[in-house]
């Protein structure tokens, strides 16, 4: 067998094993937040180890998500192997015919295959920084299917919103281009460390909700377990994360993203999140209430014990800052007396002074 072709079969099992694996890895979030939370719809207890109510009222709407979770998934593994090799030679070199595993099937629907193969385009430009063209994102759409093109941009757009919480947004309509925008303002465009590779605001945003569903104050065991159920351990090295327990009790507290605290007089010591003053000042429990919300193909009022929490927190909000708006405006427009003497000081009698009266 010549030596190319060989290569050719080598490479070929490798994408098989990639698709395997990410088979495992297709849990992702949406089906976290379903296991992790079975039960809490029913009860309204403060249960601190409940999450989000089962996201879907049929398996159906359920298998739909892990479906699309495993696609995204997928293309994630086509797209990189690992934080360590996003500055490989390997990937310089590459195209995005290279890194893509999927290949639509005969007589299947445009609005399943071209979503996917638009999702590793996109994808594979976020990661090697490259504008995206609307102009190349018609080419991977292909000819016959132009006329559809704004239906599956929304669906990949949404797909990758759910996994990596990152939004299609248009950076030039000159030029019509195109990028891939982290919904929290991190570090890279939300890959935190400099260089080439995926987004990690996905992650964050699901601990955020879960430490908002905790009562706001989160176990680092439950954390742990949360994570678990995305196939994400502590010490083990994640393809899109790379390190977790670093990337999280590391980077993300450094950012200010996270706060991990010892609990009060525990002993052994044990440790919690809360939300970090730059979550609280770039998102808000509604905003992440909505994000897990999509990933459960629901609307958050179907959460009613959390959404009443998070419109009670955005009203306090909004009355703070109206408060500050107010005391601001009344200081500009009265000044105190003090102010008022030094820019107007009182007016000072003049003395008229006469000269003496002479002798003539």
């Amino acid at each position: 067998m010549p030596r190319r072709q060989k290569s050719k079969l080598q490479a070929s099992e490798k994408r098989r094993q990639a698709r395997g694996e990410a088979q495992g890895e297709s849990v992702q979030a949406t089906a976290a937040v379903e296991e992790e939370s079975t039960s809490s719809s029913s009860s309204q207890s403060e249960d601190t180890t409940q999450s989000l109510p089962q996201a879907g009222s049929s398996s159906t709407s359920q298998r739909r998500r892990r479906a699309q979770a495993t696609t995204i998934t997928s293309t994630a593994v086509s797209c990189t192997r690992s934080d360590e090799s996003s500055n490989s030679q390997d990937e310089d070199r590459a195209s995005p015919g290279e890194g893509s595993y999927y290949t639509e099937s005969a007589g299947e629907d445009p609005l399943t295959g071209k979503p996917s193969l638009l999702e590793q385009f996109l994808l594979y430009k976020y990661k090697m920084k490259q504008p995206i063209l609307k102009e190349d994102m018609l080419k991977i759409v292909g000819p016959n299917y132009q006329d559809r093109f704004p239906e599956i941009l929304k669906k990949a757009s949404e797909r990758i919103e759910i996994v990596f919480a990152v939004d299609l947004e248009e950076i030039d309509s000159t030029r019509q281009s195109y990028d891939l925008i982290s919904k929290l303002k991190l570090p890279n465009n939300g890959r935190v460390r400099a260089g080439r590779g995926l987004p990690k605001t996905g992650l964050l945003m699901n601990i955020l909700g879960m430490i908002f569903m905790k009562g706001n104050c989160a176990a680092e065991e439950d954390i742990w377990k949360f994570l678990g159920k995305m196939r994400i351990y502590p010490g083990r090295k994640h393809f899109i994360y790379g390190e977790p327990r670093k990337l999280i009790t590391k980077d993300l507290v450094r950012l200010q993203y996270l706060e991990y605290r010892q609990v009060a007089n525990s002993d052994p010591p044990r440790y919690e999140f809360l939300w970090g003053p730059k979550a609280q000042a770039e998102t808000s429990k509604m905003k992440v209430l909505d994000f897990l919300a999509k990933v459960n193909d629901r609307i958050p009022g179907a959460f009613p014990s959390y959404c009443k929490e998070a419109l009670q927190d955005q009203e306090d909000e909004v009355q703070v800052r109206a408060m500050v708006r107010a005391s601001t405006i009344a200081k500009v427009i009265v000044p105190s007396r003090a102010m008022t003497q030094n820019i107007f000081p009182p007016l000072v009698k003049s003395v008229l002074c006469y000269p003496p009266d002479e002798k003539i």
